[in-house]
């Protein structure tokens, strides 16, 4: 499921809030960074992830790999950092950055 320019440009503005919650470095994508980015995508829906990598085509490379494996859509990048969002259909109220952003 693509998101649209409107999906995108909400999401922008809650990321823009958020502080990275993983982050991938020289190691690149290991089974520990993947089993976070499930867990933190569980939680929170819309995530940033910081990636420590010097070259743009690795940092894209990552977020490609980061995106297949989590079943997540890349809602923005800019630099090292990657917004990446996946729907739970049972998110926790108290945890997700969509519904907190909702409530306040």
């Amino acid at each position: 499921m693509a998101l649209t320019q409107e999906q995108k440009k909400h999401f922008k503005s809650i990321g823009h809030h958020l502080k990275p919650v993983l982050t991938v470095a020289e190691n690149g994508v290991t089974e520990g960074v993947l089993n976070e980015l499930d867990r933190a995508l569980n939680d929170h829906e819309l995530i940033k992830v910081k990636i420590n990598l010097a070259e743009r085509e690795d940092r894209q490379a990552v977020i490609a790999e980061l995106c297949a494996a989590s079943g997540s859509e890349l809602a923005q990048a800019i630099g090292k950092v990657a917004l990446l969002y996946r729907r739970n259909p049972k998110p926790n109220r108290n945890l997700s950055n969509i519904s907190r952003f909702l409530q306040a």
